[in-house]
């Protein structure tokens, strides 16, 4: 009996010491459990943040990228308006300039002209034929004819300058749009 008695007793102080042990064991962890909720909690909170700002970011990317596409057709409706501009200016300002010489008097050019239509009679066409050998006889002797002046005498020279510093501020405007487009 001795010898259980002093097995009992071996245990119990065995078990005694094991449950303190396990006790303290199940204090420590309690504690780390406190720790490691309270660093949970702290760190869902941090994750809300985070995710409101992402969804700021979110929404400020995406305000962003739609004011961009509206600047970017503002851009490309104002750069084809002074492209077509420049363009129509160039003709323009070719076509004054192929202008730019005095006319003579009609002569009766635009007389003449109407021999070659098909609609004129060929009567009218003798008619016509025989007006314009009177007008181009010399004169003879003493007569003497005025010079011939001129029908109309060019004066779109302001026009065209006009036109020209047109074209050139138009381009640029264009040439500064497009550097601002790049930036």
């Amino acid at each position: 009996f001795a010898a259980y008695k002093q097995f009992c007793d071996d245990t119990t102080v065995d078990k005694k010491r094991a449950i303190a042990e396990a006790e303290e064991k199940i204090e420590v962890l309690k504690a780390d459990i406190e720790s490691h909720a309270a660093h949970a909690e702290r760190l869902t909170k941090e994750i809300a943040e985070h995710d409101a700002d992402i969804a700021t970011w979110k929404g400020d990317s995406t305000a962003a990228t739609n004011i961009r596409a509206i600047d970017k057709a503002n851009y490309d409706a104002l750069h084809k308006d002074y492209s077509e501009s420049v363009d129509a200016l160039q003709r323009a300002i070719a076509v004054l300039k192929k202008q730019a010489h005095d006319r003579p008097q009609a002569s009766f050019a635009q007389v003449s002209a109407l021999k070659s239509l098909s609609l004129i009679p060929a009567e009218a066409k003798k008619t016509l034929d025989l007006f314009l050998a009177q007008e181009s006889q010399q004169p003879e002797g003493l007569e003497v004819s005025a010079p011939e002046a001129s029908g109309y005498e060019f004066q779109s020279h302001g026009v065209i300058e006009m036109l020209e510093k047109l074209h050139d501020k138009f381009l640029d405007e264009r040439t500064a749009l497009e550097k601002e487009e790049m930036n």
